[in-house]
């Protein structure tokens, strides 16, 4: 098996959101590495979900660390809110923002890893000259703001092709996150590709116990 340690995060958007402080607090950290929290605002992508109110009650079930990820317009002016929370991560969008690295610098201030998304359309390249601002780099595997797409071969070539400049600018410590329809089909070639941590929805929640999924998912990228 490969020594690489991938991290699992439940996009919780999958599940039951009108129960989910009792659905996390049966989450095994051991197995659960973070919880990604997608924050829609209706306007940067169609959908509503929540806002910091919501993420405030649902850290109060859990240790396990937060990855919220921010799919809203102009994220500086509402990043206050969410850092006051303390998450792991804070994730904004490049395509959100005419300042991306004054957002990744101030997350970073107060103590969080910063973390920048892109969606399908904007070249990988885009977010080269910004890696060392970054923690984490997001790249989505469908467009954002719609559960349930189907994933985004190309994203493959993306992943590998963010993974050999971070190499190369003496940046590898930058974690690869993708988000957008993950699969034990699809997970193996997308961590083979470069992927840290793997954003998963309907294929942990499909079946009912999160835990095993999340192991079986984890088998399938390193078996």
């Amino acid at each position: 098996m490969n020594s690489k340690k991938i991290m699992i995060s439940p996009s919780i958007i999958a599940g039951d959101l009108s129960t989910m402080g009792a659905d996390v607090a049966g989450f095994d950290p051991g197995v659960i590495d973070l919880l990604h929290l997608d924050v829609m605002d209706g306007n940067f992508v169609p959908n509503l979900t929540f806002g910091p109110g919501f993420i405030r009650d649902l850290k109060k079930h859990t240790d396990i660390p937060l990855d919220v990820h921010l799919m809203i317009e102009k994220p500086e002016n509402s990043l206050e809110k969410y850092i006051e929370l303390k998450p792991e991560y804070i994730v904004i969008h490049y395509e959100s923002t005419r300042f991306p690295a004054r957002s990744l610098k101030l997350i970073r201030e107060n103590g969080i890893k910063s973390g920048l998304a892109l969606n399908p359309a904007t070249p990988i390249e885009a977010v080269f000259d910004l890696s060392e601002y970054c923690d984490m780099i997001l790249i989505m595997s469908v467009d954002p703001g719609f559960y349930g797409q189907s994933f985004m071969k190309n994203a493959v070539s993306r992943i590998a092709r963010l993974k050999e400049y971070l190499i190369s600018a003496d940046c590898s410590d930058v974690k690869i996150q993708v988000d957008g329809g993950i699969s034990e089909e699809n997970i193996r070639e997308v961590v083979f590709a470069g992927a840290d941590v793997i954003v998963a929805g309907s294929s942990l929640f499909k079946g009912g116990d999160i835990n095993q999924s999340a192991l079986k998912l984890k088998k399938a990228a390193l078996g």
